[in-house]
C-alpha cells in the first residue's frame, strides 16, 4: 500500500456523508410531491412544475456564490489557500445550478413563450453569471502560480457577487411582462395557492442543502488531492 492509498482510505468515505445523503433525499421528497401532489396550474398546466426545479436551482446557485464570495473575501484578507479551495468548489457547484437554471428555464419558455431563448432582461443578466463562473473556472487553469491564480480568481468571485442583486432585480428595473414577477419572495403575501407554496419552498431548501452537500464534498476531494501531492513530493 502507497502512503497515497493510506491518506486516500481515510477521506475518501466522507466525501459523501449523511449530509448529502439527507439532501438527496429532501430532493427526491420535494419532487415526489411536486410531481404526484402538487396540483397544476390553471392556465400553464403540468409545465408550470419546471419552475420548481427552475426556482430551485437559482437558489442553490446563489448560496454557492455567497460561498464563492465570502470566501474569496477571506482569502484576500488571510491569504489562507483553504479559503480559495472552498471558494473553488463553490464555484463548481455554481456552474452546475447555474446551468440548471438556463435549461430549465429554456425548456419553460420553449412551452409558454413559443421560444427557447428571449433576450428579456433577467435571463440576459443570468447568463452573464454563468459566463463569469465559467470564466473563473478557466482562469483557474490558466493561471499557474497558486498566489496570482487565487487572487485574480477572488476578485472575479466578488464581481459574480455584485451582480445577483441586479438578477433579483430586473423584473422591477425593466418590466417586459415577459418573465414572472416574483411569487413568493416578495414584500407581500405570496400569491401562491398553500400546497404549491409548500413545494416551492421545500425545492428551495432542497436545492440549498444539495448545494452546501457538494461544495463539502468537492473541497474534500480538493484536500486529499493536495495531501496525495504533498506526500509524493516529501517521497521523491
Amino acid at each position: 500500500m502507497t502512503a497515497a492509498s493510506r491518506v486516500a482510505r481515510p477521506l475518501v468515505a466522507p466525501v459523501l456523508d449523511w449530509f448529502f445523503w439527507l439532501s438527496a433525499l429532501l430532493m427526491v421528497a420535494t419532487y415526489v410531491r411536486a410531481v404526484w401532489f402538487t396540483p397544476a396550474d390553471l392556465l400553464q398546466g403540468p409545465t408550470q412544475k419546471i419552475f420548481y426545479m427552475h426556482v430551485g436551482s437559482v437558489m442553490g446557485g446563489y448560496t454557492a456564490t455567497t460561498i464563492l464570495v465570502v470566501t474569496s473575501v477571506m482569502h484576500l484578507w488571510l491569504r489562507d489557500e483553504r479559503t480559495d479551495w472552498l471558494a473553488a468548489s463553490a464555484a463548481e457547484v455554481s456552474l452546475v445550478c447555474y446551468s440548471l437554471v438556463l435549461v430549465a428555464g429554456s425548456i419553460y419558455a420553449k412551452v409558454i413563450w413559443g421560444a427557447w431563448w428571449v433576450w428579456e432582461l433577467r435571463l440576459t443578466l443570468t447568463l452573464l453569471l454563468w459566463f463569469l463562473v465559467l470564466g473563473y473556472l478557466v482562469m483557474r487553469q490558466a493561471i499557474e502560480d497558486p498566489a496570482m491564480r487565487a487572487r485574480f480568481c477572488a476578485v472575479l468571485a466578488i464581481l459574480q457577487g455584485l451582480l445577483i442583486p441586479f438578477i433579483h432585480l430586473a423584473v422591477y428595473i425593466v418590466p417586459d411582462h415577459m418573465h414572472p414577477m416574483p411569487v413568493a419572495l416578495k414584500p407581500e403575501k405570496p400569491s401562491m395557492p398553500a400546497p404549491m407554496l409548500i413545494t416551492f419552498l421545500m425545492a428551495m431548501f432542497a436545492f440549498i442543502l444539495v448545494a452546501i452537500a457538494l461544495i463539502r464534498g468537492r473541497y474534500r476531494v480538493t484536500q486529499l488531492r493536495e495531501q496525495i501531492a504533498q506526500i509524493e513530493a516529501e517521497a521523491a
